[in-house]
């Protein structure tokens, strides 16, 4: 096998911070002219190796090829046309894609994978390549990748700039939660949309919120929204910005309190190719949650607040965060006040479910009604998602490897997911892609997936009314 120096020289990725520092493989020559064996290493280098132009030069020269090699891996794993659900849409009005978009491998059908055991499935090679771990569109590099909608309005609107020089947003628009996401208050539910259709940044949430938010909210508000610098957006010369960043801001991935499906890697795996893409979840309904981070199990709000801000921002390295411009929050005030706005985010209004989360028999229809039957029945959906907002707020691990074999994937190695935290269902229909890392595009390949992990042989048309019931909720 090659090692991992060879694997990313060839794709053109090697760079002069985190890839340095995470693949260091073969022999270093000392200046003595001996062979020096490499160490694993945890740590990013934090001298400047290189200048920043000529880092510039060589990645913005490697990212066409990066970009095409990420596409391509897109397009092979699933169907990315646009084929919007009839009458289904968001937050407003963005339309709902529907259907099955992860491709089966070439003579394989649903129902016939179905049949096999996982062991005869993984001997096989016939687990659909949509249902691995997605990498990162530069897993080698990794770091914080924007969609073009956020960039622009926050260039717009701030004139500053999230755009990175040597990667661009990959997964298609048409799969990503309406932008700008739609915003809900526990304390003022008669408001309905409070941010009325806008992105809140710092220049209008004072307008839009001086008020409604008592003044402790206000400044939680301001916080969210105050970039801070992180680690491909920040002034430092290895940076991934043209110009030097004033940072990211919270709210700059969780749009007005949902998504917008910024993506990263998360920072407390190593080494580099067995760490996992993370796709921003939704801050809706904090408050009622009581895990934070999809694998950290993290017990408030304000523990992942200091855990981001410290070093997590920064690939989970504190040593290059002081670098880089570590911000440390005071837990008493700036973190409580941050929480005390993120706590009274809500979900979307679901006219056809009751207090319990369940279905108002008059308001539904036959086939909600049905997939509600499948969901606390033969789904078995609601033995993790719970309760009326459907979450049992625990993790849980899928053992989803055993039905694939460990081998690499443009950077990443496809290894096993862990214990991952079960994520409420409310609103789901809203915040697509889906899982921890979005390598599902919709509800209906969310239902094939764990159809087929959990083993529960649903019928074409419970499978069909179970996507009906989650749209609901």
């Amino acid at each position: 096998m090659r090692t991992m120096q060879q694997l990313v020289k060839a794709a053109g990725l090697v760079s002069a911070g985190i890839v340095g520092a995470y693949f260091l493989g073969g022999n270093v020559v000392s200046a003595a002219g001996q062979d020096v064996q490499p160490v694993k290493n945890s740590y990013a280098p934090v001298d400047d190796k290189e200048s920043f132009a000529t880092v510039h030069g060589r990645m913005v020269a490697a990212k066409a090829g990066i970009m095409k090699r990420q596409i391509d891996l897109l397009e092979e794993r699933y169907d990315l046309s646009d084929h919007p659900a009839s009458g289904v849409v968001m937050d407003r009005a963005k339309p709902v894609q529907e259907g099955v978009r992860v491709k089966l491998p070439q003579g394989v059908t649903w129902a016939e994978l179905s049949k096999e055991t996982p062991e005869q499935i993984r001997e096989k090679g016939t687990y659909p390549k949509g249902f691995l771990p997605l990498p990162h569109a530069n897993h080698p590099e990794g770091g914080m990748v924007f969609p073009k909608s956020e960039i622009q309005e926050v260039l717009k609107q701030e004139d500053r700039d999230l755009t990175r020089f040597d990667l661009d947003f990959d997964i298609p628009e048409r799969f990503l939660a309406e932008f700008p996401a739609a915003m809900y208050l526990t304390t003022r539910p008669d408001l309905g949309d409070v941010s009325k259709g806008q992105l809140v940044t710092m220049d209008n949430y004072y307008e839009l919120f001086s008020g409604i938010l008592n003044p402790k909210q206000l400044e939680g508000l301001r916080l969210l929204l105050t970039p801070f610098p992180q680690q491909q957006f920040n002034e430092t010369i290895d940076r991934r910005s043209e110009k030097s960043s004033r940072g990211v801001a919270c709210l700059d991935c969780h749009t007005n309190g949902g998504t917008n499906g910024a993506f990263h890697l998360v920072g407390d795996i190593r080494p580099q190719e067995f760490r996992h893409r993370i796709e921003t979840p939704a801050l809706r309904g904090v408050n009622i949650q009581r895990l934070f981070g999809s694998q950290r199990a993290l017990k408030t709000v304000e523990d992942f607040t200091e855990f981001e801000q410290r070093a997590a921002y920064f690939d989970g390295d504190h040593v290059i965060a002081a670098k880089k411009g570590v911000n440390v929050l005071d837990r008493g005030s700036q973190v409580h006040f941050m929480a005390e706005f993120e706590d009274i985010l809500d979900f979307p209004p679901a006219p056809k479910l009751g207090w319990d989360g369940k279905l108002d028999p008059t308001k539904a229809t036959p086939a909600e009604l049905h997939g509600q039957e499948v969901f606390f029945g033969k789904g078995r959906c609601a033995e993790c998602h719970s309760g009326p907002y459907f979450t049992d707020n625990t993790m849980h691990d899928l053992h989803a490897e055993r039905f694939y074999k460990q081998h690499l994937v443009n950077g990443m190695m496809m290894a096993h997911d862990g214990a991952i935290k079960t994520f409420p269902l409310r609103g789901i229909k809203d915040t697509p892609p889906y899982m921890h890392d979005g390598r599902l595009l919709t509800l209906d390949d969310t239902v094939e997936y764990f159809n087929l992990v959990l083993g529960t042989k649903l019928t074409d048309q419970e499978k069909k009314d179970l996507v009906a019931f989650m749209r609901a909720l």
